[in-house]
């Protein structure tokens, strides 16, 4: 049977910048039989021999960086002048994960009784799927493939269609460190019925997906006919911000605008709706102008360059449907006058930053994913109103709270309905907290000590003394 031909195309000229071919059926069926016949050594390794791989893949990735993210930045489109900055955190995330290991695994001692010994072990599960996105391919494959390989599973890992030189790397750099055969496997893929097959396989026992709300609920559905397979979601965001009255609004318009159109805005947790105080609603729009005037859009093989395309033409479509439906329905577009703005490249798929007021929850782009770099500014006049339009959303991944008053800050955060609530900050799962998303925004959870639970099942273990 011929195999599928899978090409990437740059967001940059819309070229063609990668082909690869995804597995035959015969090819794909040797994936997971090939996993669980590694699996059941590998999980007969210790935890030094584990931390020891990891940690060497690490150091290999961290080396690798510039090479790497000029690879990135030809693939998906993310200036230059930050996409390194992906690997420094993808690797001090996992050697977070690695110094928690010990701790995080360890046996659960039972209650003490003369005569008994009562313990619960962590043990792993076995064969481990990794479907990760784009957007930031090194950093999510990091918060699933080191939690996973600690516990002692296997991995089989498909990249993006868009970036598939990720998992290439990626295995690279684990059979450096002396990963065993077959431990971590790849494949490309574009074919959904292909990635249904595997979630099918009687020996994949999770799988992990980070995506879009229909490709989870489709990876799910898969699933449904399977009792022992476990399937972790982290899908998508529709990020609020609430800016109090008392902020310093120049400072806050500045952490605003990074948070909402870094990266193009292609975050799950990049900040979508922003809700300010009526009282310094249009200082602070004022403010987001002044820092939007400085931005550079542009070619992002270029160092000056802030803001780089968006992955696709239909991505750009989306973006643009979400502003235009907005105008008609009486928003403003405010974003100031910048020549960068007006003249972009051509050939990419380059969108704007836009700056939208008058908004409402009317309007799509503030409802829907827009998952590009629009800031869509609402008025509001109480805490109360703030924090109802901050739940008023399917999604539930992050929010944020911008004021000097902590106390305030915290009260309001017992109320609204997010995975992650910053205060002061926005748009950084930071890795001793657990990454957890409520609503559409997924299930299960990543980083923390909590992040190696959905890698390993317990087993009690119940030892009576030999009688004498």
């Amino acid at each position: 049977m011929s195999t599928e031909t899978i090409n990437t195309i740059s967001p940059t000229t819309n070229d063609t910048v990668v082909t690869r071919q995804g597995p035959t059926d015969a090819e794909l069926a040797e994936l997971p039989k090939r996993a669980a016949k590694a699996f059941e050594s590998y999980r007969k390794t210790s935890l030094s021999e584990r931390q020891q791989i990891v940690r060497k893949a690490l150091e290999l990735l961290n080396k690798r960086q510039d090479e790497l993210a000029k690879e990135l930045t030809e693939q998906m489109g993310r200036p230059i002048a930050y996409t390194a900055k992906e690997f420094t955190t993808a690797v001090a995330r996992g050697e977070y994960m690695l110094k928690i290991s010990e701790q995080a695994l360890a046996d659960t001692p039972g209650e003490e009784q003369e005569g008994f010994r009562r313990y619960i072990k962590k043990v792993p599960l076995g064969p481990v799927l990794i479907l990760f996105p784009w957007n930031y391919p090194y950093l999510t494959l990091v918060n699933s493939i080191v939690p996973a390989l600690l516990s002692g599973n296997t991995v089989i890992i498909k990249p993006s269609p868009q970036t598939p030189t990720t998992a290439e790397r990626i295995h690279e750099v684990f059979t450096e460190a002396g990963a065993p055969k077959d431990v971590v496997q790849f494949f490309h893929c574009g074919d959904f019925s292909k990635i249904e097959t595997l979630v099918r396989n009687p020996e994949i026992q999770l799988v992990c997906f980070t995506g879009s709300v229909a490709g989870g609920l489709a990876v799910q559905k898969a699933a449904s006919d399977r009792v022992a397979v476990r399937v972790g979601l982290e899908l998508g965001g529709k990020d609020p911000a609430y800016v109090r009255s008392d902020v310093d609004v120049e400072w806050a318009a500045e952490e605003i605008v990074d948070g909402a159109i870094f990266n193009s805005g292609q975050s799950c947790c990049s900040l979508e709706r922003v809700y300010v105080d009526d009282k310094i609603h249009d200082k602070f729009v004022s403010a987001v102008q002044k820092v939007l005037s400085g931005y550079k859009l542009g070619d992002p093989s270029d160092k000056s360059t802030n803001i780089g395309p968006v992955v696709s033409k239909r991505s750009a479509q989306t973006i643009r449907e979400h502003i235009d439906d907005a105008i008609r329905k009486g928003a403003k577009d405010a974003t100031p006058k910048n020549e960068s703005f007006d003249q972009p490249p051509s050939g990419g798929n380059y969108i704007k930053p836009t700056l939208l007021i008058d908004v409402n929850h009317d309007m799509t782009v503030m409802t829907d994913e827009t998952f590009g770099p629009v800031i869509p500014v609402m008025r509001v006049t109480s805490d109360a109103e703030a924090v109802r339009l901050m739940n008023d959303s399917e999604f539930g991944l992050t929010a944020s709270i911008w004021t000097k008053d902590e106390k305030k800050a915290n009260e309001l955060a017992d109320d609204v309905d997010a995975g992650t609530v910053f205060v002061n900050r926005c748009d950084y799962p930071s890795p001793d907290l657990a990454w957890v998303g409520i609503k559409n925004s997924g299930k299960g959870q990543t980083l923390s000590k909590y992040g190696f639970d959905q890698f390993s099942k317990l087993k009690s273990y119940h030892i009576k003394d030999y009688p004498k």
